[in-house]
């Protein structure tokens, strides 16, 4: 696969634009993306980035990231705080996901999602008040491990970075949490399943292949 070097502003120039013309393919009247990536490879920056070049395009958006729906501390954290199978399977709530966020954006759906459920500082629920995307609005949803639960998406994109750079950009603290991404990219190929790819190797210059 060729990669063409860009910048992160043209990036998100670049998928404003494609998002503009993508039609839903069941007919629901919002947009569904995906800006799949490990911590490390920032997928949220990337989110905000299109939700601006969306905005001043007059078209309306949401971001919502994965961290807001963590599991609570006494499910997440049951085998430890370093268990790499937890983080994997076990950390984020895919049913919250489903419930709060896609099932209202589908065909017929009302278009109020919950922007985030759980607060992982406090450990307890952040009662955010529901939020009206219009019809035509797109969802720009960021985090990892998002192209194996077979979310409705319009478009996916992966941030990509070698095992090298992922290990040098992850804090060393977090270090226990690579094995998860090495799994990942085993069992469900995001390279391969992504509409878009992304290298994000070297966080001043970006590559991709859309």
């Amino acid at each position: 696969m060729r990669l063409e070097a860009i910048t992160w502003d043209r990036l998100g120039d670049r998928l404003a634009e494609r998002l503009l013309d993508l039609e839903p393919a069941d007919g629901s009247a919002r947009t569904r993306v995906a800006l799949d990536g490990a911590p490390a490879a920032r997928p949220g920056d990337l989110a905000e980035r299109v939700a601006e070049a969306l905005r001043v395009r007059g078209r309306p958006s949401l971001v919502v990231g994965t961290g807001g729906f963590l599991r609570p501390a006494s499910l997440r954290l049951e085998y430890g705080h370093q268990d790499v199978e937890s983080y994997y399977n076990g950390w984020f709530d895919t049913g919250a996901l489903w419930r709060e966020v896609f099932d209202p954006l589908g065909p017929g759906g009302n278009g109020r999602i919950l922007p985030d459920l759980w607060d992982p500082v406090t450990d307890r629920a952040t009662r955010s008040p529901y939020v009206p995307l219009p019809p035509g609005g797109v969802l720009l949803l960021h985090g990892p491990f998002l192209l194996r639960h077979w979310f409705p998406l319009d478009l996916s994109v992966h941030l990509v970075l070698t095992p090298g750079a992922l290990r040098r950009r992850t804090p060393e603290t977090e270090h226990w949490t690579l094995p998860a991404f090495e799994r990942y990219d085993e069992e469900a190929g995001p390279s391969d399943a992504a509409d878009v790819l992304v290298r994000a190797d070297d966080p001043r210059h970006p590559a991709w292949s859309g």
